[in-house]
């Protein structure tokens, strides 16, 4: 049984036993789940298991082939590195809800049909929105609603898209389903939701920010590359996909480069660095589809090791404002330093993780013609080195000195950036172990003269435009500001239209209420008359009145009586 059992299923259940444990014992059980997980899911054999009949539909909840076996190691390599990250805490809220969200994703990512995925992806959004409340402040309290809200809302149009599916079909097998009709359009959105496609992307820097300093870490990991995930199972090769990732890449550049937040700066680039994998996924050919898994599993490493260094900052310093930091390299330079190489990992520099995967994607996109969307993500790439691989170590950690001084991050803290920098150099500069458990076999060599030549010149380009913007004053500076994204569109909009409902519905509810009080008013009155002390039945009756109407009574029982007889 055990030889079967869902890796999944290790992460959420044993978050359960969290709370009763304290100190060393619960920092080595927590350290301890993800690692029995990828035990586990590295001696799993390749299929199908765990079916469960449930009316006249097959649920598989465990389904282990090349695609899914990627985002699981690094889903459970994500959770390792995110529990090491928050050992710190003392709050048993945020591990118990890490937990079970990183299993959550696991299980979605296991799913071999979209009942158990809907279950599974329903959850994530439960448990995750708890590492937003656990800030326990009034925006961190409204963000969460409103995160809550929309991925229970992709949750319920991805139910409605598998219902309508498995009527159509007779199947709820979660494979290949295209882009065809009402159904597959409706799980498209869901998915698109939870992948934050633009003009649904709001969420997505709305509340990775306002989450706790450990729970930013662990949500960049899991919600979007879930649904990277399932686009890539479900939706390959449909090329609406292809120009959906390359607005995705492109539009995030100009938010990130005028946010002060510097966390919203990196969910800003979180959605440009999506936008990668999911032309990947719009290119659908081989190449394209190792070219997004690959990047989805540097991705998940370099950028929460982006977010870790933010997240140390923010808790020492005790803000995440470009305006207020600076010089910090002098309290924090081991801090710095891995920021550094994230955001070289982040910028595709040759010898870290991001430009060998990222170079698959180019590539395939390239190799397949689609030349303005090339051009696209070229640009992008550029942009990339511009608001994450420049501004958010050189505003943070060097630039004007804000005259702030703090301790080095916590030792469990350097830890797992130390851990998480050294898988970014170590699959930069030796990329074959990735390549290799890729879901197709890949003939691809990212290290010719010509490549590297090549992205050097685009880096150091970007890099040399942003000192002469910066130097002459052009660049945007750093200063406290609400930068309005389309959310502002759809929040005045909905609260237009919710005081247009109100108006209509408190007309409708009055015109009912006021029928019912007159429809009541009505029935009490002819009770009254009748039941009244002047009513009808109120009145004396003679005697001979009532013997008359007894045997009338008892006439028409007996008549009753004999006729049922019959």
């Amino acid at each position: 049984m055990f030889a079967t059992l869902n890796p999944a299923l290790i992460l959420i259940v044993g978050a359960l036993l969290v709370p009763l444990l304290r100190g060393r014992a619960r920092s080595l059980y927590m350290l301890a789940l993800p690692l029995a997980g990828l035990v586990q899911l590295v001696l799993l054999p390749s299929g199908e298991y765990g079916h469960w009949q449930v009316f006249e539909y097959t649920l598989t909840t465990l389904r282990i082939d090349g695609l899914s076996f990627v985002f699981g190691l690094i889903f459970f390599v994500a959770a390792f590195l995110g529990v090491l990250y928050a050992l710190h805490v003392e709050d048993t809220l945020q591990h118990v809800a890490a937990l079970v969200y990183a299993g959550a994703a696991l299980g979605a990512t296991f799913a071999g049909d979209l009942i158990t995925l809907f279950i599974f992806w329903e959850l994530t959004a439960v448990s995750s929105v708890f590492l937003i409340w656990a800030r326990r402040t009034e925006r961190a309290y409204r963000s969460g609603v409103r995160y809550l809200i929309i991925q229970v809302g992709s949750g319920v149009i991805l139910l409605a898209g598998i219902i309508l599916h498995a009527h159509e079909t007779g199947s709820i097998a979660f494979d290949n389903i295209g882009l065809s009709g009402l159904a597959s359009t409706l799980i498209f959105i869901a998915f698109g939701i939870k992948c934050a496609f633009p003009l649904l992307h709001n969420w997505l820097q709305d509340a990775y920010p306002e989450a706790t300093v450990t729970g930013t870490v662990v949500l960049s990991a899991f919600t979007t590359k879930l649904a990277v995930y399932a686009l890539a199972r479900g939706f390959p090769g449909t090329e609406l996909l292809l120009y959906i990732g390359a607005t995705m890449t492109a539009f995030p550049i100009f938010f990130a480069v005028i946010e002060n937040d510097m966390r919203r700066v990196l969910s800003y680039s979180l959605n440009n660095q999506l936008g990668f994998m999911v032309a990947g996924i719009g290119v659908g050919t081989e190449l394209a589809i190792n070219g997004t898994v690959a990047h989805a599993f540097c991705h998940i490493l370099y950028k929460a090791l982006l977010f870790m260094s933010m997240g140390a900052v923010l808790y020492r310093v005790g803000t995440i404002k470009a305006s207020q930091l600076g010089g910090l390299y002098k309290s924090m330079p081991l801090t710095a330093g891995f920021c550094i190489v994230g955001s070289m990992s982040i910028s595709a520099f040759p010898l870290f993780s991001g430009f060998i995967s990222k170079s698959l994607i180019l590539g395939a996109v390239a190799a397949e013609q689609y030349w303005g969307v090339w051009l696209v993500l070229l640009f992008a790439s550029a942009g990339v080195l511009d608001h994450s691989g420049i501004k958010i170590p050189f505003f943070t950690f060097f630039a004007h000195d804000s005259g702030k001084r703090c301790a080095e991050a916590p030792t469990n803290m350097l830890w797992a950036m130390g851990l998480t920098a050294f898988a970014c150099i170590a699959i930069g500069v030796y990329p074959e172990p990735l390549y290799a458990i890729l879901p197709y076999a890949v003939d691809y060599i990212p290290y010719t003269t010509t490549h590297v030549i090549t992205q050097l010149q685009l880096l150091l380009f970007s890099a040399m435009a942003f000192a002469i913007l910066y130097r002459r004053g052009v660049y945007p500076p750093e200063i406290p500001a609400l930068n309005l994204d389309f959310d502002w569109v759809y929040r005045r909009l909905g609260r237009r239209l919710m005081a247009v409902s109100r108006t209509a519905i408190g007309g409708t509810d009055r015109a009912i209420r006021q029928a019912l009080h007159r429809q009541g008013l009505r029935l009490l009155t002819g009770l009254f008359r009748h039941h009244g002390p002047h009513g009808i039945l109120a009145r004396t009756w003679p005697t001979g009145s009532m013997v008359l109407w007894v045997a009338v009574l008892l006439g028409a029982y007996l008549i009753f009586y004999y006729a049922g007889a019959r």
